[in-house]
């Protein structure tokens, strides 16, 4: 599919980055005339993903967290959120639903929320080299999973 504008951010890995980076992401697709839903829903997926970085990836260290996005013909958006951080030992473990390393006031449910807003949601992630999320969305189109 060909690629028809693109956006690369990187940004420290601090949780005051993480609005930033949700309306960065959510400015750049305004240019596919989406819904309010579909920004909201957007602006979700990154700030679960960047969230996940700084507080998982990097706990109290320093690190960056690179956000690409991808626009492709058809209205196909392609977000990857990467982290060189700590990486995930087991990432089916973490994927299930109320499953956290976090502590009490983590909920556990990002991946969960991120992947029931995505079209495509893809976890890669080496232990003691970081984390890579990978969401493909469509604007303005129905979608595969009858959304």
């Amino acid at each position: 599919m060909k690629e028809i504008n693109s956006m690369d951010l990187v940004l420290a890995g601090r949780s005051v980055n993480e609005s930033f980076a949700r309306v960065s992401v959510a400015a750049f697709l305004a240019q596919l005339d989406p819904t309010l839903q579909e920004i909201a829903e957007v602006k979700t997926i990154v700030s679960e993903a960047v969230t996940n970085s700084i507080v998982h990836g990097y706990a109290e260290k320093k690190g960056s967290v690179q956000i690409k996005v991808r626009l492709y013909e058809n209205n196909r958006v392609r977000i990857t959120i990467r982290d060189k951080g700590k990486g995930i030992e087991d990432i089916t473990q973490a994927m299930q639903p109320c499953f956290t390393t976090g502590g009490e006031e983590r909920a556990g449910m990002g991946f969960s929320i991120m992947q029931s807003f995505s079209d495509r949601f893809r976890v890669r992630s080496v232990p003691g080299k970081g984390t890579t999320v990978i969401v493909d969305k469509y604007i303005g189109q129905p979608t595969d999973n009858g959304k």
